[in-house]
């Protein structure tokens, strides 16, 4: 790793006020800082408690001690996440003087807290899709805890290990080798002959193209970006490096707003990454209380068990007489067939139509989600979850079904998915605050990168605005389709599209360390968590 370490000197500053990046933050800030932190960690505690004892499932002291540790690495991850990625959504309002850095940071985490506020979850889910199917069914076993253990681990080593040599890294990229790194060794731990499901490859293929696409548009766009802001709006100062610490007011209003929508957008991507894996977690501890969505509505069950019966009868009318058999049949066939991807065969829609029946009825028995009592819970949220799976593989395995009939399974899938797939508004809390807080802590580093050492020039107001405009313009659209992508990427290559686009020359080492660090950043994490998965499997 010592050569990732950047070698290039900072820009000439000689004629530029440098911002001063060494201010130490008042009492009064690290007081409500403190609070902050000390009520985010209440919120949680208090939030488990109520959640457990409302659907009667107390936790014991040693369930206690280990979802702690576990929610404790998770949001762990999120802080680092905070101070490693964020910090590119300030470094521009800091260089060209629009807000002091400590302002800055601390603008950045609440827009950073409201972003993962008002999140929809799609992101946290999509995360989970890349992990082995049988973990996530057993995500309270040995295997389950070791895997969220190594994850998260892995994921926080690499941050730390790159931000203390100030390279801009993804938080992203580090955490989907780290679930890569634990498929693989999921995989090679099984017995000969076992089925055992490694990585979602299909799935991680998709999640590949946005981190990998979506630095490239950064660049591209950005340049083009500031390119047509030369055309349309030629005013000088606009794409000048800043001379002195006094910004005009309207230029400093525009690059708060972009540092407001980076920021925003951020939070509402990477926060959500955090919150599917503390509800792998809480599922695996307090099944009763997290495995399925007792906050659904009675009204909403008989649209539920109707379009059930809908999606069944899909399924049986594409199994071709093959027997349904019993549900303890049904569940080994997919569970199988999720594994090996060959789904499009009669017996796995027989067995999709057996477990959709056994589905209908649990609910139509017991009148709604919300009453389905502790011990046919896990039952219940298994048989969801393979089936919307299914659905989801289908098409990837060749089925082909009617307009009509992939309307049903679409609006099937949805209803499963609402029914399993939620986050308590303390987890989001939690996360927001954990990313809000880690927004103003250790900055520096990945501030002074982006700011002074991936161009020759120093930024100008033009080049903040349109790399933080297409930054978080790229973040939202991939939240609302549902995949994770990297801000650091994307802002820090639109950095670089801007200083090409200007004629200001990029220093190497700079763009090398970059390069370099993006190319390692998956086998590195898989690696580690590889090598974690196995020891912690062992241990536990």
């Amino acid at each position: 790793m010592s050569n990732l370490a950047l070698t290039d000197a900072p820009v000439n500053t000689r004629a530029i006020a440098r911002p001063n990046l060494d201010r130490k933050p008042h009492i009064s800030v690290i007081a409500v800082f403190a609070l902050f932190l000390v009520s985010g960690i209440g919120y949680a505690a208090y939030g488990i408690f109520t959640d457990t004892n409302s659907v009667g499932e107390p936790l014991a002291l040693s369930a206690l001690l280990l979802l702690g540790i576990a929610l404790m690495i998770a949001l762990g991850f999120e802080f680092v996440n905070g101070f490693h990625d964020t910090a590119n959504a300030v470094a521009t309002v800091i260089y060209t003087h629009s807000l002091p850095p400590l302002t800055a940071v601390i603008w950045s985490g609440f827009f950073n807290f409201l972003g993962v506020l008002v999140s929809t979850g799609a992101v946290a889910y999509g995360v989970i899709t890349l992990l082995p199917v049988e973990l996530i069914l057993q995500v309270g076993s040995a295997g389950g805890y070791a895997m969220i253990f190594a994850l998260l681990i892995a994921a926080v080593i690499w941050n730390l290990a790159t931000w203390s040599m100030g390279i801009p890294n993804s938080s992203s990229h580090c955490l989907i080798g780290s679930i890569m790194g634990v498929g693989l060794a999921n995989q090679l731990l099984a017995p000969a002959g076992q089925g055992t499901s490694g990585v979602d490859w299909s799935q991680a293929v998709s999640v590949g193209k946005a981190l990998l696409f979506s630095p490239v548009i950064g660049f591209v766009l950005s340049g083009l970006l500031l390119l047509l802001l030369k055309v349309i709006v030629p005013i000088r100062r606009l794409y000048e490096e800043p001379t002195g610490t006094e910004t005009p007011w309207w230029i400093r209003g525009i690059l708060i707003l972009t540092c407001t929508g980076v920021s925003f957008a951020h939070g509402g991507n990477d926060g959500q990454k955090g919150m599917g894996l503390i509800m792998l977690i809480l599922i695996g501890v307090a099944p009763t209380a997290y495995a399925l969505n007792r906050t659904m509505p009675d009204s909403s069950t008989p649209a539920f068990i109707d379009i059930t019966s809908k999606a069944s009868a899909v399924f049986a009318a594409h199994a071709q007489d093959a027997p349904q058999g019993s549900p303890e049949d049904a569940r080994n066939v997919i569970g199988t067939v999720l594994k090996t991807r060959d789904l499009n065969r009669p017996a796995v829609y027989a067995a999709l139509a057996s477990l959709s029946n056994e589905i209908a009825n649990g609910v139509k028995s017991y009148g709604s989600i919300s009453r389905i009592p502790a011990a046919a819970t896990p039952n219940m949220r298994n048989d969801m979850y393979l089936v919307s799976d299914a659905i989801r593989l289908l098409p990837q395995a060749g089925a082909h079904f009617s307009a009509e009939e992939a309307a049903v399974l679409k609006d099937y899938r949805a209803s499963l998915e609402a029914g399993t797939r939620f986050i308590p508004n303390w987890v989001k809390v939690s996360v927001a605050i954990a990313l809000g807080l880690g927004t103003m802590v250790g900055w520096k580093r990945i501030v002074v990168t982006v700011g002074e050492r991936i161009g020759k020039q120093h930024l100008t107001y033009a080049q903040g605005a349109a790399a933080e405009i297409v930054a978080a313009g790229t973040i939202l659209g991939a939240e609302f389709y549902g995949l994770p992508v990297s801000t650091t990427h994307i802002l820090s290559s639109g950095v670089a599209g801007t200083m090409v686009a200007n004629g200001s020359g990029l220093q190497q080492a700079t763009l090398r360390a970059v390069i370099l660090a993006w190319i390692l950043t998956l086998p590195a994490a898989m690696l580690i968590a590889g090598c974690l998965y196995f020891v912690l499997r062992a241990l536990l």
